[in-house]
């Protein structure tokens, strides 16, 4: 079962000495003039200054997760890049373009951080799957279906087969419609270079991209269906639901039961299904929308033990991708408290 299973410090201002005619010898410490005002005012223009840029940049925030969280694949490593993004915009020209600039300065650190992940993806125990999100059941006003497209598992993992920078190309003009002039801006980089990046990875995507054929709705049906059938043991179901080329991927990273290697076809996807139904009296299985896609939350005695996403073409599962890493479940974990 195991196997499926986010402060501008601020030195007082002195006060003008003034001549006059009256006794200094005991000054006023409040009024206007005096350090006390010039320091109260200057905390204010400070705090004034901070509150908006934090309030510009909170308009942002969402984006901005969705634009590193698309180029990563990895909700906790996306968090830190806002982060940091937030910090550095604190320190910036007063004067840019919160937007622009934001979206630069996250797009750099992600790349940044890809080169550094390429490396340890390779030496990654098991097969790798991004990190889950919890996302809506509908289409956010904010999003497209194109922005949707792009948080599937699925395509997160399509996206793996591409470079860092024309990952960053193809996320920025497909889920967040900049134009190349604008992604070379972004890059530093020339717009021939940009156009040749984008072509490169829609022809990398183009192969293995898939065009849900089944609405939401049915989708969700189809979830339920297949939820049924593998606690139930129901072969028969599940061999009409299954894809004959159907593969299945569990991502434990070493730290978690989970297969080492994808598991290929339906009758070797059935077998490891079926060993479910052994559990059943210990599981709870809750259905959920994931990344976009309707998904199902393992819960085995009471406690957090995997995410799963089927993928569906038309009425069949064609993919089966299982979370059980601990790890890449504690953000998943934190959005459900």
């Amino acid at each position: 079962m195991g196997q499926m299973v986010t402060l501008i410090g601020v030195r007082p201002i002195p006060g003008s000495e003034r001549k006059c005619s009256r006794d200094v010898s005991t000054p006023p410490t409040d009024g206007p003039g005096t350090s006390a005002s010039f320091a109260k005012r200057g905390r204010e223009l400070v705090m004034g200054v901070t509150q908006e840029r934090l309030e510009r940049f909170e308009a942002n925030r969402r984006r901005l997760f969705g634009v590193a969280y698309r180029l990563l694949g990895e909700a906790s490593e996306a968090e830190d890049v806002v982060q940091d993004a937030y910090i550095r915009w604190q320190r910036s020209d007063y004067a840019v373009s919160p937007e622009a600039w934001l979206t630069k300065v996250v797009t750099n650190l992600c790349l940044d951080r890809l080169t550094s992940a390429r490396a340890q993806r390779e030496r990654y125990v098991g097969p790798w799957l991004p990190e889950p999100v919890v996302t809506g059941g509908g289409l956010d006003p904010l999003e497209t279906v194109e922005q949707r497209e792009l948080l599937s598992l699925g395509m997160l993992v399509l996206l793996e087969r591409l470079t860092p920078p024309e990952r960053a190309v193809f996320v920025l003009r497909e889920a967040f419609g900049h134009s190349h002039r604008e992604i070379a801006e972004i890059l530093e980089a020339n717009e021939p270079h940009v156009r040749q990046l984008y072509r490169r990875a829609q022809q990398h995507v183009a192969a293995a991209r898939k065009r849900f054929t089944a609405p939401p709705g049915q989708r969700r049906e189809l979830l339920e269906r297949f939820l049924e059938a593998t606690l139930g043991g129901d072969v028969p179901a599940l061999e009409r639901m299954l894809a004959e080329d159907v593969v299945a991927w569990a991502d434990g990273g070493g730290k978690a039961p989970a297969m080492r290697r994808p598991v290929v076809g339906r009758e070797q996807v059935l077998r490891y299904l079926l060993a479910l139904s052994e559990y059943a009296q210990r599981l709870r299985l809750t259905p959920d929308v994931v990344n976009g896609e309707p998904a199902f939350v393992t819960y085995l005695d009471g406690q957090l033990s995997g995410v799963t996403v089927p993928e569906f073409d038309g009425d069949r599962i064609v993919a089966i991708r299982t979370i059980t890493n601990p790890d890449k479940l504690a953000f998943f974990a934190k959005q459900k408290m």
